[in-house]
């Protein structure tokens, strides 16, 4: 019985509110048989050994850092600018509900080398229980799974390259946790924005074997990090990263000041601020200015943008299926003209397509991040999850009504959360340009098909893989500002296609008594059939013919 005064019209048992509850609370991974399927695929005979593991981080992430989420969400970081004496300190203080809930998932950290080399002895793949690690953590919170994976792997293979060894040796102690460990941040974005980096206008200037760096960034995430990744301008006009700590060699306190904290729509627990460099001490993360291996480091840096970026389409695809999981909770709770929601047709036609389009997202966010390295695929995974997580989190804010709507139910937070993702690590143009210029410098659509041929099963998708390929060779005759113009709509076919393929090739595991055939089915269906002029309406609504099935195998409550 909850703790509330009954008043009389809470006597009806339509008002018998206790039998509703959310995702929160649950076992995030007893109650999702799709990524129980997916790791039985990835992890093989490693999957027994993992299975506990992954039992008690499910009831974690569900639990206490989904109900820390809340707390911070509510009460962020507050800056503590000035000491008692009115000197800078640019303290970020962060609240008592992010150091709980960061210190339980420090325990249970499926990204750290020792765990990594642990499930390598037991036949298990580190990268897939990474992957569902973070899958786990962005369902209760993307602004932590920001906060403890912004750039920590760039942060440790750039330093392990370029900078001095004594650098090197600070660097490795502050991530002897692991690259997630909160501890990172990236600071490229300037007052001019981030992409255009001609206008970049923080300089860097030699001073021995290390560097002073001037300028200021106008949207630095986990600003309370301890190594940060700075971008500037060289005195020979190439831009470069530089590492940047909060401390000095000899120990005094570097040049870097935060001038203030952001006051953000979402992800309120990842510390976002506006950060002043003044001859701060940096080290050059590429080659010497002279001689072999000179070069900008760019190029490192962006390969590892890549990885950023397919974290954030887990981010957009974490909040998607806690979306979900929150739309299918309320839906068969909440009774409308006589019987539940869930058991109306509108709803479960709705129901259904969000079960679809959250199970292509996961399929190809888990390829990307478990699955074979294509140079193409993270933009194109990118632009698709980090999209759906927005649009499925508006729907599931339409399903709760009203109640959708307030701040004491989950699905707000959701909704302010998911829209960062579309920007973070490039925006939707952004992630355009780069796959044209995978494609055109790198011919990189030639192995993206073969892969697309390589996983496809029915007559369909490989019809469609060929017209992608003709796309593609008609895309590439286009006169260069009509070309970029076409870049979104071609990029959307790439996805739709890839995501197809690779729910055709899961049907073929056999882990799921043939559901997730069906699942392959209804995508290919919405998004890769012709529907004619009136639209499908004369075609059998089998999604919501055989919701029942679709459900058992998406949520398990």
């Amino acid at each position: 019985m909850g703790r509330y005064l009954i008043e009389p019209f809470d006597r009806s048992d339509r008002y018998a509110t206790e039998r509703y509850q959310g995702a929160a609370g649950r076992n995030w991974w007893t109650c999702d048989p799709t990524l129980r399927l997916l790791m039985r695929r990835h992890l093989g005979e490693g999957f027994a050994w993992a299975e506990p593991r992954l039992d008690r981080l499910g009831a974690l992430t569900g639990g206490l850092v989904a109900e820390c989420a809340e707390e911070t969400d509510r009460n962020p970081p507050r800056l503590e600018k000035y000491d008692k004496w009115g000197r800078d300190v640019s303290e970020v203080v962060m609240p008592p509900s992010f150091h709980a809930a960061r210190r339980a998932l420090m325990e249970d950290n499926f990204t750290s080398p020792s765990f990594a080399a642990e499930a390598r002895a037991h036949g298990a793949n580190p990268a897939a229980l990474a992957a569902a690690w973070t899958y786990l953590l962005d369902q209760a919170d993307i602004g932590m799974g920001c906060a403890l994976g912004t750039g920590g792997d760039m942060v440790v293979s750039l330093a392990e390259k370029h900078a001095p060894e004594d650098v090197r040796d600070r660097v490795r102690e502050i991530f002897a946790n692991g690259y997630y460990s909160g501890e990172a941040a990236q600071m490229f974005t300037e007052r001019t924005g981030g992409s255009d980096l001609a206008a970049l206008e923080a300089t860097a200037a030699p001073a021995g074997d290390a560097w002073l760096l001037t300028g200021f960034k106008w949207f630095a995430s986990n600003a309370n990090g301890s190594a940060f990744v700075v971008l500037a301008r060289r005195p020979d006009g190439n831009v470069s990263p530089f590492l940047v700590l909060w401390d000095r060699r000899d120990g005094s306190r570097n040049g870097v000041r935060i001038r203030r904290l952001k006051d953000k729509l979402g992800t309120r627990s990842v510390a976002s601020a506006e950060v002043e460099f003044s001859d701060a001490e940096a080290f050059p993360l590429f080659g010497s200015l002279s001689g072999e291996g000179s070069g900008s480091g760019l190029g490192t840096m962006m390969k590892l943008t890549n990885a950023s970026r397919l974290g954030v389409a887990m981010m957009g695809v974490g909040v998607a299926r806690r979306a979900l999981v929150e739309s299918i909770c309320y839906a068969g709770a909440r009774e409308a003209f006589g019987r539940p929601l869930i058991d109306q047709p509108l709803m479960r036609r709705k129901l259904s397509e969000l079960i679809v389009e959250v199970e292509a997202a996961q399929a190809l966010v888990f390829d990307g991040l478990a699955g074979p390295h294509l140079r193409i695929a993270p933009a194109l995974i990118k632009l698709r999850a980090a999209r759906l997580g927005v649009t499925t989190a508006s729907d599931a804010i339409e399903v709760h009504g009203g109640n959708g709507y307030i701040e004491q139910w989950p699905v707000a937070r959701l909704l302010r959360d998911a829209q960062v993702n579309p920007i973070w690590e490039g925006g939707d143009n952004i992630l355009c340009l780069d796959v044209r210029r995978a494609m055109v410098k790198e011919q990189a659509h030639l192995p993206f098909l073969n892969r697309l041929r390589d996983l496809a099963t029915s007559d369909l998708v490989h019809a469609r893989i060929d017209d992608l390929a003709k796309a593609v060779s008609a895309w590439a005759a286009l006169e260069p500002s009509v070309a970029e113009e076409r870049l979104y709509p071609l990029a959307q076919f790439m996805a739709d296609v890839y995501a197809a393929a690779l729910l055709e090739d899961q049907a073929t595991w056999g882990l799921d008594g043939g559901r997730k055939a069906l699942v392959a089915r209804l995508y290919a269906e919405a998004h890769l059939v012709d529907h004619g002029p009136l639209r499908g309406i004369d075609r059998p609504a089998e999604g919501s013919e055989l919701f029942d099935d679709l459900l058992s195998g998406a949520v398990t409550l």
